[in-house]
């Protein structure tokens, strides 16, 4: 039996030790349940809505939020994934991080930036996620706005993902609702892929999040699923790792050749 967990958090802006803290409660309870994984919100670490302050909170790869995620994957042996924004030169990063309990750690950059303030404060990434396994399972990450595209999903299905770990930091607005009750199951059901979804809650700095997190089957039907406040969601997901055995072959049965305008638009 696999046991994945997803928290849905209100951030502490600017507060990386608050938020890491939270992050730890949250790690501990649900590897006490037998969660092999957590995956935190987008930026969690030091709050989203931080536009006057991302530069001095961004660190490199090696610096203490990187180092309190590993020495906490180490202690409570399970697998955490947080976002953060990572300094690289002169450039920031909206990166998601896991930390392995192995003290291994995997990064991934966004690579679809979300509107004016995620263009002027980070540079966009340019590559897909690396892959990874956590309790047999092969994972990828993407971050939030991410997800919305179905060829990055895809792409990221192709290289073998059987799981899509997605920290997001979803505005509040009417048409959002979508993403999560619409978007995430399909990308699930199109990919035969699992999906972990988890957001930032409440508010900051003027910003409302709009909650949602969900924990997908790769039938795209829902494991589990927050409403607007702070959560921890678990799901199982059986004694085999996520597959096409629920229903058509989608990836089986693409034809790439007729495909291949989408590769010059």
């Amino acid at each position: 039996m696999m046991r994945f967990s997803a928290l849905q958090m209100q951030p502490a802006s600017c507060d990386k030790q608050a938020n890491i803290e939270r992050i730890k409660q949250a790690a501990a309870a649900a590897r006490q349940v037998g969660s092999g994984l957590l995956v935190a919100p987008e930026m969690s670490i030091t709050g989203y809505a931080i536009w006057d302050q991302l530069s001095q909170m961004a660190e490199p790869r090696d610096g203490f939020m990187t180092q309190s995620l590993t020495a906490m994957a180490r202690a409570l042996n399970i697998a955490i994934v947080a976002g953060m924004p990572e300094r690289a030169g002169q450039d920031i990063y909206n990166t998601a991080v896991c930390a392995l309990p192995s003290g291994q750690l995997h990064f991934y950059r966004k690579c679809h930036l979300f509107g004016p303030d995620e263009i002027r404060g980070f540079r966009a990434g340019e590559a897909l996620s690396p892959t990874f396994e956590i309790d047999g399972v092969k994972a990828g990450m993407l971050v939030c706005y991410d997800v919305e595209f179905p060829e990055w999903a895809r792409a990221l299905a192709l290289t073998g993902a059987q799981l899509f770990i997605v920290p997001t930091a979803l505005p509040k607005v009417i048409t959002n609702d979508r993403v999560s009750r619409l978007m995430i199951p399909a990308r699930a059901l199109e990919n035969h892929v699992m999906v972990i979804y988890a957001g930032l809650c409440g508010s900051e700095n003027g910003l409302d999040y709009q909650g949602g997190s969900c924990i997908v089957g790769s039938d795209g039907a829902d494991l589990a699923r927050a409403g607007k406040g702070e959560a921890l969601l678990t799901a199982d997901i059986g004694s085999k790792v996520p597959g096409a055995e629920h229903g058509d072959p989608y990836l089986h049965d693409r034809r790439p050749a007729l495909y291949r305008s989408l590769s010059l638009a």
